[in-house]
C-alpha cells in the first residue's frame, strides 16, 4: 500500500506492506521500525514529532499534548470498558442477589444527633423552614 506523508507542496511517498488488525484502540495506526527506516524518520518523543526528508524541506508530522491526553483518556475508558465487560459475567455468577425491605426500620439507619440541638426558624415570614443547631458551643 502506498503511504504518503506531507502535503501537495512537500511530500514523501513510499510503498509499505503491513497488516491491518481489527481491534478496538485509540490509535489510528501503529508505525514500527521498518516504517521509520523506509521513510528515514527521526522521532522526537519529547515534542511528539516525526521528522523526515522531503523533496523541498523537512516534513514534520506531529500532535499536541492535549490531543495525546485526549487519546489517552479515550484509551483508558475503552480499556476499562473491555475489562469490566469481561469481569461482569464472573461477578454475576459469584453474587447472590437479595431484595432489601425498605419499609423495615433499622436502628443503624436512623439519624440521631450526637449532641444537644434545638430547632430554629430560618425566616418566619417565608415558608416555615427550620434548621437544627447545637445548644452547647465550644470556646473555639
Amino acid at each position: 500500500m502506498s503511504i504518503t506523508f506531507g502535503d501537495l507542496a512537500n511530500f514523501h511517498l513510499e510503498v509499505l506492506t503491513f497488516e491491518v488488525v481489527d481491534f478496538l484502540g485509540s490509535y489510528h495506526a501503529i508505525l514500527g521500525r521498518p516504517c521509520y527506516i523506509k521513510f528515514t524518520v527521526i522521532s522526537n518523543y519529547t515534542y511528539l514529532k516525526l521528522n523526515m526528508p522531503g523533496p523541498k524541506n523537512i516534513i514534520t508530522i506531529g500532535s499536541t499534548f492535549s490531543h495525546t491526553y485526549t487519546c489517552d483518556c479515550e484509551y483508558y475508558k475503552l480499556a476499562t470498558t473491555i475489562i469490566n465487560s469481561a469481569e461482569l459475567p464472573e461477578l454475576e455468577n459469584s453474587v447472590t442477589l437479595a431484595a432489601l425491605d425498605c419499609n423495615k426500620p433499622t436502628s443503624s439507619s436512623a439519624f440521631h444527633p450526637t449532641e444537644e440541638t434545638k430547632a430554629v426558624e430560618i425566616n418566619p415570614t417565608d415558608l416555615p423552614k427550620t434548621v437544627r443547631i447545637r445548644t452547647k458551643l465550644s470556646a473555639k
